[in-house]
């Protein structure tokens, strides 16, 4: 039946066509073959025949008049429903279209709720997760919703303790990497490695997690265990499982980052030249740097090599303190908000040290970090070994939610004494070491070396040609 309905439907317009051209009956008279009468016997049975025929038709006509005028009404009352309906969406769409009307997307998530075809996907958590992630996907890449379990684990950074592995965790395109396993921590026991991507934490796929959602994942209370995915800087993958512990961060070290003395390109130890190491900047940093700088004024040190490398950032205020211990005058920085207008911060005459500096930095030295690099190195005050830093130059203001949670929102633009900015940019060193494979496997610490020598005046090999490092493809702050 329905296959003869299909038929039928798919002539209707011919039908309807030739409605108004019936064929006239044949002429009663000559045929057109012999010109010549028919038998009456064979008359008689042709009016019958004929009688017959036009009957058929004219039920055949009636019917598809009747279905013509059905498919006509319908199309002609369907068009004028769709153009009431259209008219109706118009006059209602000048409201809806305001772009402040939030009501609209309750009434989607409403309508996907109860008629998704997989209502797994869409559970109004699943969907409130969906929208508050397109909000931020059309911002940079440092603004972001931090949950009510991340803000207090963040807010844990900046105290000089927190409870995890120990180590710092940035964003390189689809995974979060490891910048730095802190020393003496369960991550370095273990086994992690700087640079080592983190491919799953608790049987959990990373691929996509952003650092906020990486650092909830991996911490946790002290005593209980994380599994960890990790995939080598040499492609090897390793899965550890280590115990939590209350990991207690001092932000400055003269320990040199790969541990024992610190020595020259000739395997010397090193007497003449001040090494410091700062982590982040944390509310605890500018008093053990200053507590440092007067340290080294009494050694006799020749010079200071300031290593920035893997230091994420941390507190603004805590970073010009650092600054201003370095300079006597000079811009610091400036900040451009959204209305283009321009603020920032000046050192104040009085340096703690007139020794020269040479910074090393890499490619997850970022945001403070590169704030001070930049100071540095634009009022002339220190040279600046390494790789291209990170490039985040956005100034973030954390604002307080009703469920204990937060909006990290970038506020502003960080731009170098020279107006230079940094967000996607990073600050440029003034001679290029990148550390091969082998070198790192083997703990020379090259650009410590090129410092050394920088500092007593020696003449140093060509640099590093640039290469590729993670800075074009990072996506999110370091963090721990």
């Amino acid at each position: 039946m329905s296959h003869v309905c299909g038929v039928w439907l798919g002539r209707v317009s011919r039908a309807g066509d030739r409605l108004d051209r019936v064929p006239s009956p044949p002429h009663r008279g000559r045929t057109a073959r012999s010109g010549s009468r028919r038998p009456k016997g064979r008359d008689v049975k042709s009016n019958l025949l004929r009688n017959v025929l036009v009957g058929a038709i004219a039920v055949l006509v009636a019917g598809l008049l009747v279905t013509s005028g059905f498919l006509v009404r319908v199309l002609t009352e369907g068009d004028q429903e769709a153009a009431a309906v259209s008219t109706g969406v118009t006059t209602a769409s000048k409201a809806k279209d305001d772009p402040t009307n939030y009501a609209l997307l309750a009434e989607m998530a409403k309508i996907i709720a109860e008629d998704y075809v997989d209502p797994d996907k869409a559970t109004p958590e699943a969907l409130r997760d969906a929208a508050i992630k397109g909000i931020f996907d059309a911002l940079d890449p440092h603004s972001a919703y931090i949950d009510p379990d991340s803000y207090a684990l963040s807010r844990d950074d900046f105290e000089g303790a927190f409870e995890g592995i120990g180590a710092t965790v940035s964003k390189e395109g689809d995974f979060v990497v490891i910048s730095t396993p802190l020393p003496n921590t369960p991550a370095e026991k273990a086994g992690i490695k700087a640079g080592d991507q983190v491919l799953e934490v608790d049987g959990q796929s990373a691929e996509g997690w952003s650092v906020q959602l990486a650092v909830t994942k991996i911490r946790g209370p002290i005593g209980s265990k994380v599994t960890i995915k990790v995939k080598h800087k040499d492609g090897k993958i390793e899965t550890f499982t280590i115990s939590r512990d209350k990991i207690a961060v001092e932000s400055v070290s003269r320990l040199p980052l790969f541990g024992g003395v610190l020595r020259d390109a000739a395997g010397d130890e090193v007497k003449d030249i001040a090494y410091v190491r700062i982590r982040s900047f944390s509310r605890s940093t500018p008093q053990e740097v200053e507590k440092t700088l007067k340290d080294i004024n009494a050694s006799g040190a020749k010079g200071i090599i300031l290593d920035v490398r893997s230091n994420p950032g941390g507190l603004l205020q805590e970073t010009i303190q650092i600054a201003d211990m370095f300079l006597d005058g000079g811009q610091i920085f400036y900040q451009q908000d959204r209305s283009g207008r321009e603020t920032g911060a000046v050192a104040r005459s009085g340096a703690l040290t007139n020794l020269p500096i040479v910074i090393l930095q890499d490619e997850f030295s970022a945001s403070g970090a590169e704030l001070l690099a930049g100071a540095l190195q634009e009022n002339g005050r220190a040279k600046v070994i390494g790789t291209r830093s990170f490039g985040k130059g956005t100034v973030n203001h954390a604002r307080d939610l009703s469920n204990g949670g937060a909006v990290y929102v970038s506020i502003g633009r960080w731009l170098t004494p020279k107006h230079n900015q940094i967000e996607g940019k990073g600050i440029t060193p003034d001679y290029e070491v990148q550390m091969t494979l082998e070198e790192l496997e083997a703990r020379k610490d090259i650009p410590a070396q090129r410092a050394i020598d920088m500092l007593r005046g020696r003449p140093l090999p060509p640099p590093s040609k640039p290469v590729a490092t993670a800075t074009p493809t990072a996506s999110a702050t370091p963090r721990r």
